[in-house]
């Protein structure tokens, strides 16, 4: 079987799971879990805050930020197709009763500067109080530019708001910015956190770890952040078993991303290959282009049904869903490739859609 899933699929490497049975442990709510203390100081110093938490989920990691930033009633600015607007169940309305203004996702995936700037509300009762900025990088597998990154918080900063990123890809956005011939990833995404106030990192997608995500931020910012993990259930104990995983992925697991990127290149340029080539999906089926490991093609809603029944007949695992324009529905199909996707699974998925 072939798991295009997502990366959240991968699981731990023999070398992983030594690592989290040899780790020493302690009660992480009393924070004196060495493994938990040993992960967070690391993170935060690689990424350049103060401090940062040991969080179960990157849902729970962004809703924590956004409880710790905004009080009942604020407003946060986000993106329509980011996660902590549309794929995280309405957490910051249900549980922190935070006011979502989502705005409109540009092709690259950012939301204009005018249209963040348009949506803060002035300083009247009869408005929710603008509080924070949100980001999502990457988001959708596109990487937001560094200047882009720059300009939202020379805006924030212009207008006394506040500002997190979803950075669960954080990393791969890093590893696609550097230069090829030697740029250094982990000075690339201290460049891409400067100046924000806070960042989520997952740890389970393409770092590998079997569960976990890290919030950073001042020390002020996590000891608030400390207590609404508390109130949200997200102290886990002699949680060091699962932040010696987080370790193991941040020393061993970062540089290794742009082996994903390749092999998602490798796969659109098959895909796109078969869509010229073959007469019955020529003009029925788009490969959009690829910036990390994260590929989209759209096929006309028949050919994507017949073609997913293929794909999971033939053990190539694949998300699909609809794609809606004005004119017509389209299925939306996403690859995904992380450390437990090689060259043959990519061979292999591009056979099995040539025979389709």
């Amino acid at each position: 079987m072939s798991d295009f899933r997502s990366d959240t699929v991968t699981r731990p490497s023999p070398a992983m799971k030594q690592a989290m049975m040899e780790a020493p442990l302690g009660d992480d709510v009393f924070g004196d879990d060495p493994t938990v203390n040993r992960l967070q100081e690391m993170a935060a110093e690689m990424l350049g805050f103060e401090a940062a938490l040991f969080a179960a989920s990157g849902t729970q990691s962004n809703l924590i930020a956004l409880m710790t930033h905004c009080q009942r009633g604020d407003e946060a600015i986000v993106g329509q197709q980011w996660h902590t607007y549309r794929w995280e169940a309405g957490g910051m309305a249900v549980l922190g009763s935070i006011q979502p203004q989502p705005l409109e996702n540009q092709a690259d995936g950012t939301i204009a500067l005018t249209d963040i700037e348009a949506a803060i509300k002035p300083d009247d009762p009869h408005f929710a109080r603008t509080r924070l900025i949100g980001l999502e990088n990457t988001t959708g597998g596109k990487v937001l530019p560094l200047q882009y990154m720059r300009d939202v918080r020379a805006l924030a900063e212009r207008r006394g708001l506040r500002t997190h990123i979803d950075g669960a890809r954080l990393f791969n956005a890093a590893v696609a910015s550097c230069d090829p011939s030697g740029g250094n990833p982990l000075q690339q995404a201290r460049e891409i956190c400067t100046g924000y106030d806070s960042v989520s990192l997952c740890l389970s997608k393409g770092l590998g770890a079997p569960v976990g995500s890290v919030l950073l931020g001042s020390a002020e910012f996590i000891a608030q952040a400390r207590r609404n993990r508390k109130m949200l259930g997200g102290g886990m104990r002699q949680a060091g078993i699962l932040a010696a995983a987080g370790i193991y992925a941040l020393q061993n697991n970062v540089r290794r991303l742009a082996e994903d990127h390749r092999h998602a290149s490798l796969l659109h340029k098959g895909l796109s290959r078969i869509a010229a080539s073959h007469s019955r999906l020529a003009g029925r089926m788009t490969v959009h282009p690829v910036q990390t490991n994260i590929l989209f093609m759209d096929v006309e809603l028949e050919v994507g049904d017949a073609l997913l029944t293929h794909l999971a007949a033939n053990d190539i695992r694949v998300t699909g869903g609809y794609q809606r324009s004005k004119d017509l529905t389209l299925k939306r199909i996403r690859w995904v490739t992380h450390l437990d996707v090689g060259p043959a699974d990519v061979e292999r998925a591009l056979a099995t859609v040539e025979k389709f």
